[in-house]
């Protein structure tokens, strides 16, 4: 085997190391735009996502998304389908035998349901057609399931998948949505709770074909609490598993940091946040650990805002806070620096902190030397008719980012560049029922955070999808707010955009092996 080969094979490898599921095939140099002794970077053409159970509630109105961007040099063939991870159960060895008929060659009226049962169960909920198209699905009340699924070849690079319900009364009643998520081995949620007032579930979803054993560490105001069953939780194979976190504590605490930790396998995780008077929404996991962090895009009608953080291990650290506004960085009176114990959750409550104007959060440690997470719980609405939603620390798009479930009215994008100015290109897609894509660029100042007025599909039927591609300048980060009002009350849900991982640098056949780049 020659050497450009072991190199793409062990670069691959080392990809799907770091990434958890991810591959990429040897490059045609001159369709790359390979330059000898240089890394080429390439789409990626193996991924995985994974969707949680969208909800428990008989009133609840599911809308499954799905979409890839159009991407230059990704392969002409391929699939993205995603299926349903409920775990089917064996059946009974007696219903079995009830079902089978003594004459051979004769199927029973119950082995013809099962089969149709088997088969319903196997098709895809989502199966994309083409790049630059989105495509969606719909399901009513608890028994909409969770899913998982794969791409590869031209759908695999920036697959995107969204899932976003509706529950209309009751507890978490209210817009909840949710990007569905890489599978990984380790997961912090700061923003949860285990208060009476509060309903939250750690979804655990599992994509392979063997058991993921996982352990759930909660930390509260003063340190680590004492679990019961938060150890050794098996999730089987290609199945969810919803973890009730008031379950796993005696102890009720109005805010708490989740730490999951998979000890095997590994899994997709986020929490489900439903409270009695506020509604709900999903809890995505924070960015890893980090001396500095920035929470994009908190909604600027934003009544009360809520941040929640935490620093594992032992060492203390006053974190710096600034807002980064339409006109730039500013300090909130009252709130320029935070003080967090090591090992213990601090809530601090930052009330109207945007004041009508878009604003992202941007926390820093000294000198960047203890690492954080953190997220905020974010209310809008008048006292009574209160919705809440969550935002935490975010990773900046280095390439580019996909928001799904896009409307025509109710989108607001929001876009920071804290570090210094940038250019940025957004692409609105075909709609899932029709519609011409549309594109605009943007310059987004240093140290601002602007709400964009994003392209919308020419003859937009459906929704659609925002796709925002960093040009220059950064680094930049963005989230996208969902928004409708159902009896007075606010509904809205927010989802920060993350990079979607959808290229890879892979080393010229003359290069070391250590130059690959994540």
């Amino acid at each position: 085997m020659n050497r450009t080969t072991l190199s793409l094979i062990a670069g691959a490898t080392a990809l799907a190391a770091v990434t958890g599921f991810a591959a990429v095939s040897a490059p045609d140099p001159e369709a790359a735009g390979q330059r000898t002794g240089a890394a080429a970077t390439l789409p990626v053409e193996r991924t995985g996502l994974v969707c949680p159970r969208p909800s428990t509630s008989d009133l609840a109105e599911t809308t499954y998304t799905s979409f890839t961007p159009v991407t230059e040099g990704a392969d002409g063939k391929g699939t993205a389908v995603l299926r349903s991870a409920a775990q089917q159960s064996a059946p009974d060895e007696n219903e079995d035998a009830e079902g089978e008929d003594e004459k051979d060659g004769e199927t029973t009226e119950k082995g013809d349901k099962d089969a149709a049962k088997d088969d319903k169960a196997d098709r895809p909920v989502l199966q994309l057609k083409e790049p630059g198209k989105p495509v969606s699905a719909e399901a009513d009340g608890a028994d909409a399931p969770a899913l998982v699924g794969t791409a590869d070849g031209r759908f695999a690079s920036g697959w995107t998948a969204q899932q976003t319900t509706e529950v209309a009364a009751g507890t978490g009643r209210g817009l909840q949505g949710v990007a569905c998520s890489a599978a990984d081995t380790q997961f912090w949620f700061p923003g949860a709770s285990t208060d009476d007032s509060r309903t939250d579930y750690i979804h655990l979803t599992n994509p392979d074909d063997s058991a993921a054993v996982v352990d759930i560490e909660l930390y509260g105001k003063d340190g680590e609490l004492e679990t019961t069953v938060g150890e050794g939780i098996t999730v089987k194979p290609r199945s969810a598993e919803p973890v009730l976190l008031s379950t796993l504590t005696a102890e009720k605490q109005t805010d708490v940091t989740v730490h999951v930790v998979v000890r095997s396998g590994r899994v997709g995780a986020a929490v489900q946040a439903l409270d009695d008077e506020t509604g709900g929404d999903w809890l995505p996991a924070s960015a890893d650990p980090s001396g500095r962090l920035v929470l994009p895009g908190i909604p600027k009608d934003a009544k009360a805002v809520r941040l929640v953080a935490f620093t594992p291990g032992d060492a203390d650290v006053d974190l710096k806070v600034r807002l980064a506004a339409p006109s730039g960085l500013i300090t909130p009176a009252g709130n320029e620096t935070l003080h967090l114990k090591g090992g213990m959750t601090a809530a601090f409550d930052l009330g109207e902190l945007t004041r009508g104007e878009a604003g992202s959060l941007v926390l820093t440690a000294p000198d960047g030397s203890v690492p954080v997470v953190a997220a905020v719980r974010v209310l809008r609405g008048e006292e009574g008719k209160q919705e809440s939603a969550f935002i935490p620390a975010a990773r900046p798009i280095e390439t580019r980012a996909t928001a799904l479930d896009n409307t025509a009215k109710g989108t607001t994008l929001s876009v920071t560049a804290p570090e210094g100015g940038a250019e940025i290109k957004v692409t609105a897609s075909a709609g899932t029922e029709g519609g011409t894509p549309q594109t605009k660029t943007y310059s987004i100042k240093s140290g601002t955070t602007q709400d964009i007025e994003a392209p919308v599909p020419a003859g937009l039927k459906g929704g659609y999808a925002l796709t925002v591609e960093t040009r220059s300048g950064g680094p930049v980060y963005a989230s996208r707010t969902l928004a409708s009002t159902e009896g007075g009350v606010p509904y809205f849900t927010v989802q920060p955009l993350p990079d979607d991982r959808g290229m890879v640098a892979v080393p010229d056949a003359s290069e070391d092996l250590s130059v690959l780049q994540r």
